[in-house]
């Protein structure tokens, strides 16, 4: 079975294609979608997977990569959020092509936030008559490695506008095992959707404490107004597309009922999920 990666590239991307190819299933053909699979020559290095160019920003890329795919795991790039405009023609290109399922990476809460591009893309693709897996990540603790870094290494804080939300959580390492078992088994996960997340619900303001009592120093959380958030991340450079992003990732759940919690995790991997604190330990010499 022929599976594409697009956004093979990414945290999750990697993930999926490393869980992908330990299964060392013979009938397993992964392929990597990549933007410049030749400058990329370094990634996947010694793994039995296919290289293709793909950019969801040049669609003469689309029938290339899709030809004698069966199976797609569609990632979508933070920076795009024009749903029907970018992943529409995608998707349509996909059902000519034959491709028999998709697996979305959306985002939990995706069924009822009308307003977030995550959201459009599922809808598209319950119309486009593909069979179709949705894996609704909760928040990913590697932002604390990646978006949220900096602020931790260099001021000892986490900035965002959250408030004593709570937040379900999960590691990436389990976003990636969950996709391979959809991608490597379609027929069992034909048009369902699975919210992702380990077994904890915690405000920010744990999430400093517990980050502090690993690495031995104070991380503080501080939370500002959403427009006092918006110059900041404005200021530091940051898009204001993705600024805004931020702002309703972080600010609107003060407003609603803190998210469930699923066993999905072990259900489809039969493995438990990371949990925060062992995230934290295996992690902590990045935040030091």
């Amino acid at each position: 079975m022929n599976i594409l990666i697009t956004g093979a590239s990414g945290n999750v991307g990697r993930e999926t294609v490393k869980a992908l190819v330990g299964k060392n299933d013979p009938d397993l053909q992964v392929f990597v979608g990549l933007r410049h699979p030749q400058a990329d020559a370094g990634l996947f290095s010694g793994m039995p997977v296919k290289k293709v160019a793909f950019d969801f920003l040049e669609p003469d890329t689309f029938e290339p990569a899709l030809a004698g795919i069966e199976v797609v795991f569609l990632l979508r790039p933070p920076r795009l959020s024009d749903a029907k405009g970018i992943f529409g023609p995608f998707i349509e290109q996909a059902r000519h092509l034959g491709v028999r399922h998709i697996a979305f990476l959306s985002v939990q809460g995706a069924d009822t936030s009308t307003m977030i591009p995550h959201h459009k893309i599922e809808k598209l693709l319950e119309a486009s008559g593909i069979a179709y897996t949705f894996l609704r990540p909760a928040y990913f603790m590697q932002n604390f490695t990646t978006t949220l870094l900096a602020d931790i290494r260099t001021r000892r804080r986490i900035y965002l506008p959250a408030g004593d939300a709570k937040f379900s959580l999960i590691d990436l390492c389990d976003v990636g095992r969950v996709a391979a078992e959809v991608l490597a088994k379609p027929k069992n996960h034909i048009n369902k959707s699975y919210d992702l997340t380990n077994g904890e619900l915690m405000t920010f303001g744990e999430m400093a404490g517990q980050l502090s009592e690993t690495i031995g120093k104070t991380i503080k959380f501080e939370s500002p107004n959403p427009v006092r958030f918006l110059w900041h991340k404005i200021r530091e450079g940051t898009p204001t597309m993705l600024a805004l992003v931020m702002i309703m990732l972080h600010y609107l759940p003060r407003f609603s009922k803190p998210p469930m919690l699923s066993d999905w995790v072990a259900q489809i991997t039969g493995q438990v999920p990371i949990t925060f604190s062992e995230f934290a330990e295996r992690e902590k010499e990045t935040f030091m």
